[in-house]
């Protein structure tokens, strides 16, 4: 994990609207307008947040079929741990430094 991707999981958690979202995927999947109207919360709204999360790795949206043909996204919680301590910091730092030495390493094409 680099920097920016610790971020983006910090960023998530960090909020808590989105903590509420994860409190109520603790107990299994849920379709958008039902975790909605748990939340007591707009479904774009609630889109933002779920979008946040799912782009930290934290939850993964699934589009399926209900038997009546209609089309439901349904969201779940993604196996997750946070352990945040120097060490992470110092391995995310790490990555950074692995990666943009990296990417100067690559031949560049022709200008």
């Amino acid at each position: 994990m680099n920097s920016e991707e610790l971020l983006a999981l910090l960023s998530a958690v960090g909020h808590a609207q989105r903590l509420r979202v994860i409190g109520e995927l603790a107990d299994g999947r849920l379709y958008v307008s039902e975790l909605a109207r748990r939340l007591g919360m707009s479904r774009p709204l609630l889109y933002m947040h779920l979008d946040r999360l799912e782009k930290a790795g934290l939850v993964v949206g699934r589009l399926e079929l209900s038997e009546d043909g209609k089309a439901l996204k349904y969201f779940e919680l993604a196996p997750f741990e946070l352990k945040l301590n120097v060490t992470t910091v110092l391995a995310a730092l790490k990555e950074d430094a692995t990666g943009a030495t990296t990417a100067d390493e690559r031949p560049q094409g022709d200008a």
